[in-house]
């Protein structure tokens, strides 16, 4: 509805609103109608054709919020404002470390199917998050990812060296730290499965765990000092940030 009201104040009609932004006349009417969000290119494009003092642009990250998996979206209001974020993933590269190809690789082959649209959706909704990568002020990341993630084919040979390039660019960042825990090592405090723990801007320690499209936010202190000191735990086992990146430009060397 904001769209349209801005369109209407400049004098603008669906179709030359679409000229404009170098976008389709159904594609216009269905982010006016609200069946369809808001791409990042599009907003931005909007907020130079209408002059819209950066209003629309204001509201992207809700819309993009809106294009997560709804089980997601209640952590992930946590997650944009987290001053820390320490993740466990013993099978996937974690969601903020994902290259496009390897997202859309995962998604492509959810099950049940999703269409086309959702798919794009999704994708375009886990690249924005990434923003808590490089946000000011710094959040203090920490990623420990099983070796079988990294060795999964779960794409061709060039969408996972690129993959792999991506860990390799991401951990130069001051604010991020990667490690990887290696297959071989036996019994570790992650069996269990993944895990998060994070902390709010108001210093609040929340835990999240996710299992077959079900997403649950941990607020229990007790439970969530369990994440913690498995985390802690899991450091201790895993590959220093130097052995982890030396394991990662050995596949990226193999491809």
């Amino acid at each position: 509805m904001l769209l349209q009201y801005l369109r209407k104040r400049a004098g603008l009609s669906q179709q030359q609103l679409a000229d404009a932004v170098g976008y389709s006349l159904e594609q216009v009417a269905s982010v006016e109608q609200g069946r369809r969000p808001a791409k990042t290119e599009f907003t931005a494009a909007a907020e130079r054709a209408l002059e819209a003092g950066g209003v629309l642009e204001a509201l992207q990250e809700e819309v993009d919020r809106a294009k997560l998996p709804k089980f997601f979206r209640n952590f992930a209001l946590f997650e944009s404002e987290a001053v820390s974020r320490f993740e466990y993933e013993p099978l996937l590269v974690p969601g903020l470390l994902q290259t496009e190809a390897y997202a859309r690789a995962l998604f492509s082959r959810h099950c049940p199917p999703l269409n086309e649209e959702i798919i794009d959706q999704h994708t375009e909704a886990r690249l924005s998050r990434q923003k808590l990568l490089t946000r000011v002020p710094l959040a203090e990341l920490s990623f420990i990812i099983g070796e079988e993630a990294l060795r999964n084919p779960v794409a061709d040979r060039q969408v996972m060296r690129g993959q792999w390039q991506r860990l390799l660019e991401v951990k130069a960042l001051r604010n991020v730290e990667i490690q990887v825990m290696p297959a071989a090592y036996g019994f570790h405090s992650g069996l269990n499965g993944p895990f998060v723990v994070l902390e709010t801007k108001e210093h609040q320690h929340l835990g999240y765990i996710e299992s077959q499209d079900v997403g649950c936010v941990v607020h229990d202190p007790a439970e969530v000092s369990a994440f913690g000191l498995r985390y802690g735990k899991l450091r201790s086992q895993a590959l220093s940030g130097v052995e982890s990146a030396r394991l990662i430009e050995r596949l990226v060397g193999e491809t």
